[in-house]
């Protein structure tokens, strides 16, 4: 419990011993390095002579020096080597902890918050813990010390306005104005005008915002080739120690889009900043977004302290039972990367696991990292360099183990950044881990007093240099000679030189592809673009378009926007009369000169009609349009319910629909409000049917194919059918990477492994699919470890029961643990606790909540060797008195009953419950060594 001992966060493995505020801005500040100051170039011979030099105001702080450091070697002997540095960080040097490891290069740099962590990370991992916290305390006392004498201070002129501002408003202002004209001429409907001009303001106010920051980055040199003194604001914000780009954005450059209460985004933006002064208007428009960010922080505490609850009740009884449980499964991990830019890298998520497969050097095929290694810091590199794409690990969610995990399988304790011991209550790390940055997401959202930012991916650029590879998707050469994507499940793949593939990328149906399969691209080229707000219908083939059950009146209207007094036609749901048998299927038919009929596209309702009756169509043409949905502010207060919802597993709200087969996609009849949708496999299986409401838009057409666990139709899919139709393996991956995604907005960082500890806790349980020969009924819900139980109890030759991995909510599994005590102080005692009356149930108390119920030692830390030698001394006893019933000596046999009992305590007399213990002396089996469990242990091993 010590202070000195909590080094390293057990969440990421990151140093939660970082400095804050006032010290990080003193050691920014120390570590500048600024051109022209007094003493510039000077040639100092050590340390003292630095200080006499400041002393004297020979130098400042940020002079460019060249001055001797003196360094430690492997053999720990000093000796001093020359650096190009400045006096400031020479006083941070002096408090680096001697050592080879740590040379003075680690602070001879500009050090944000960041940096700094990383230092004291890399202090830790060379040089220990004593090292550590007298380095933290010495750079505490410098940077409190030097923020003061540095004399920063905040005015209003550090606030700087781009001259540029107006002119981007202006420019904006006038684009804005044309969209709503073609609004007016009917060319684009209200949506889209809606969709663009906050598009248009939302870059405006970056424009403004990166105009701002060159500004206030900018700094001026005088006619002595003096710098001028650095923006205070400027220096606050990029050293880490408070305030953001966003925040500053607010202050000088413009407040931007706020959010109505509904949560869609107001079209007029705030146009003035802080320093200039809102109007009332504008006021009146942030007032609403600080208010709600004031409810949201008291009512989101409460809701962030019942998850953390919830996952500590799931996850309470996970921990480390032994070294290695010899599972040949494992997880394939890949970098995350989205819209071209790496989240997270391959290193950062398999350091600290361990390899399920040896890692091999594509080039020369040797083994550059064996199976069943733990990776650390220096390996990760390695791996990085031979650039490997994908690594397989274990992890605790295919651990084998009983009652836990093994050490292999959850590979590093991050809190130590050693391997994990024995008896750690990994569970509840994981719990707390995951619970503990609830209340931070909470409290985030009024920080940028609720402006609106998003910025819709419209386009894919190259990570890395290499060659386009087209997979599955075909491609049509429209009239303006642009190559569209006709793919709903196409990818395309950047190849590298050394034919290792970088990235694959999803492209949604309609882009257009600026490379041919084959191509060269470099990086950062765009690769392809699309229009992120509306989804198109695209005909493969000429021909004449046809209206089918288009009928004016009943499935088509036509919308004359009374602002324009144009008419669109858009397809309305039909609903008709119960008596008329008419089955209404809106839909455009294409017709060419040899066979008549070409292809059918059915039109969802709300789509816009582009095209007229009989037209005449080119390959590539836009038929209709369908409208993605506006875009609502990301604010972490979808965040924080969102985490709930997938811990809980609930079924998402507009979820979307996953193919179960891979096969050709048909349209079947349509009902009231229902259509019906199936997919024929190719090799001939039964077709599966689905019933999609006509309100949603089916991202397929007919004929298209389809691969097992493709959206049907948009949205987030259900967790369940995930497990059901993928597995395992996906699911884990998709939770970890939801879950994920919500912190990242935050720029919380977790580590994958407590998530999926999470996980693994919530597939505990199987659905019996076949009885067998065991007394299992099918369709009951029993633990995994049970099922195996009971399978492994079976004499040979009988049949065994088989069961389906069931995905349990966080409060569910909860209830449904083994243990009835451990339920019962969680939630509806009452249920639980008649439920286990009824059953009869026992409670053999292997979970940690259960024994601080009933006030024994836990089974985890030192408990859990303590847990083991109970184990085994129950084991010995029972083998002890069943040897002992067979020769019949009374005294000695355990009684069976309250009344035997009583009987021989009254033979025995007092002193038999003194503990004269008659199996005391009888010794079984001796234990194996064990880390926990002293040196008593290992007595018998000398005697």
């Amino acid at each position: 419990m010590m202070s000195t001992n909590n080094i390293l966060s057990p969440a990421n493995g990151k140093p939660i011993i970082v400095p804050s505020q006032d010290m990080v801005l003193g050691i920014y500040y120390l570590s500048m390095e600024r051109e022209g100051e007094p003493g510039e170039g000077m040639l100092l011979a050590d340390m003292q002579e630095v200080h006499q030099a400041l002393y004297a105001k020979a130098v400042t702080l940020h002079s460019k020096i060249t001055s001797r450091v003196p360094q430690t070697d492997e053999a720990g002997q000093q000796y001093m080597k020359r650096f190009e540095t400045t006096p400031g960080r020479m006083l941070l040097g002096e408090c680096l902890p001697k050592s080879h490891k740590v040379p003075f290069d680690v602070v001879n740099r500009l050090l944000t918050k960041k940096e700094i962590g990383d230092v004291i990370d890399q202090v830790y991992r060379h040089t220990g813990q004593k090292d550590t916290v007298l380095f933290a305390d010495a750079i505490m006392a410098l940077g409190f010390r030097h923020a003061f004498q540095a004399g920063i201070s905040f005015g209003k002129d550090d606030m700087v306005i781009p001259d540029s501002k107006v002119t981007l408003v202006d420019e904006t202002k006038a684009l804005v104005a044309d969209y709503e004209q073609q609004y007016q001429d009917g060319l684009i409907t209200q949506q889209e005008k809606y969709n663009k001009v906050i598009d248009a303001w939302s870059r405006c106010g970056d424009q403004v915002a990166n105009a701002m920051m060159d500004e206030i980055r900018a700094q001026p040199k005088d006619e002595t080739g003096r710098m001028a003194p650095i923006n205070s604001i400027y220096m606050m914000a990029h050293s880490g120690a408070r305030g953001s780009q966003a925040q500053m954005k607010q202050l000088a450059g413009m407040r931007g889009l706020m959010a109505k209460p509904s949560g869609e985004i107001i079209e007029t933006p705030i146009i003035s900043n802080f320093k200039e002064g809102l109007t009332v208007l504008e006021y009146f428009n942030s007032t609403h977004g600080a208010r709600k960010g004031l409810a949201d922080t008291a009512l989101k505490t409460a809701n962030s302290g019942y998850l953390t609850r919830r996952l500590v009740d799931v996850s309470q009884d996970c921990t480390v039972v032994e070294e290695d449980c010899g599972t040949e499964k494992a997880l394939e991990m890949k970098a995350i990367v989205q819209g071209g830019s790496v989240i997270a890298s391959l290193g950062e998520r398999i350091l600290g696991r361990t390899t399920a497969q040896d890692i091999v050097d594509s080039k020369d095929g040797s083994v550059v990292i064996p199976i069943g290694t733990l990776l650390d810091e220096a390996m990760i590199a390695q791996i990085e360099a031979i650039g490997t794409q994908a690594v397989k690990i274990r992890s605790p969610l295919i651990c084998e183990s009983k009652m836990g995990v093994c050490a292999k399988c959850y590979g590093r304790d991050l809190a130590r950044g050693t391997p994990v011991n024995i008896g750690e209550a990994v569970g509840v790390i994981a719990a707390q881990s995951i619970g503990e940055p609830g209340t931070q997401l909470t409290m985030r959202t009024f920080h940028i007093g609720g402006a609106a930012n998003f910025n819709e991916t419209s386009n894919l650029e190259s990570v890395a240099d290499g060659t386009i590879e087209l997979r599955d998707i075909p491609t049509i050469i429209d009239k303006n000679n642009r190559r569209l994507s006709l793919a709903r499940n196409g990818e395309i793949a950047i190849i590298d030189s050394e034919g290792r593939e970088r990235a694959t990328h999803r492209l949604p149906y309609g882009a257009t592809i600026l490379f041919a399969d084959g191509d060269k691209v470099a990086q950062g080229d765009r690769i392809a673009e699309w229009d992120p707000f509306t989804m198109p219908v695209i005909t493969e083939k000429p021909g004449i378009v046809k209206y089918q059950d288009l009928i004016d009146g009943k499935t088509l209207t036509e919308q004359t926007d009374e602002a324009t007094g144009i008419a669109q036609r858009v397809v309305t749901e039909f609903r008709g009369s119960a008596r008329s048998k008419e089955d209404l299927r809106p839909r455009l038919t294409l017709l060419d000169d040899e066979s008549g009929e070409a292809a059918r596209y059915m039109l969802a309702v709300g789509a816009t009609l582009s095209v007229d009756d009989g037209a005449q169509v080119q390959a590539g043409d836009v038929l209709a349009r369908v409208s993605r949905e506006a875009a609502k502010t990301r604010d972490i207060t979808g965040g924080l319910p969102r985490v709930a919802e997938l811990f809980e597993a609930r079924k998402p709200k507009d979820n979307a629909i996953i193919a179960k087969v891979s096969g050709r996609v048909q349209f079947l009849k349509d009902y009231k409000a229902k259509r019906k949708i199936a997919i024929v496999p190719e090799d001939g299986g039964e077709p599966v049917e689905y019933l999609i409401p006509k309100s949603k838009v089916i991202d397929v057409q007919e004929g298209d194919y389809v691969k097992r666990g493709d959206n049907l139709i948009g949205g987030s899919p259900d967790p369940h059918d995930i497990l059901e139709v993928l597995g395992i393996e996906p699911l884990a991956e998709y939770l970890v990477a939801e879950i994920q995604e919500v912190y990242r907005l935050q720029g919380v960082k977790i580590n994958d492994k407590h998530i999926e500890t999470i996980v693994r806790q919530m597939l505990q349980k199987v659905e019996i699919i076949e009885s067998g020969d065991t007394t299992l009924l099918v369709g009951e819900q029993v633990d995994r470890e049970e099922m195996e139980e009971i399978n492994s109890k079976l004499a040979p030759g009988f049949q065994p029961a088989a069961g389906k991995p069931v995905l349990l909510g966080i409060t569910k599994a909860s209830l449904q643990t083994r243990s009835f005590i451990s339920a019962a102080s969680f939630q509806e005692t009452t249920r639980v606790l008649t439920e286990a009356a009824v059953q009869g149930k026992k409670d053999t108390l292997v979970g940690l909540k259960e024994n601080v119920i009933v006030g024994r030692l836990i089974p985890a830390g030192t408990g859990a060797g303590m847990n083991r030698m109970r184990v085994a001394a129950s084991s010995r006893d029972a083998a002890l008195r069943a040897a002992l019933r067979s020769t019949s000596q009374v005294d000695l046999i355990a009684p069976r009953t309250a009344a035997e009992e009583h009987a021989a305590e009254l033979a025995q007399g007092p002193e038999a419950a003194i503990g004269d213990d008659p199996l005391g002396a009888a010794t079984g089996e001796t234990h194996g060594t064990d880390a926990d469990a002293g040196d008593y242990l290992l007595k018998s091993d000398g005697e």
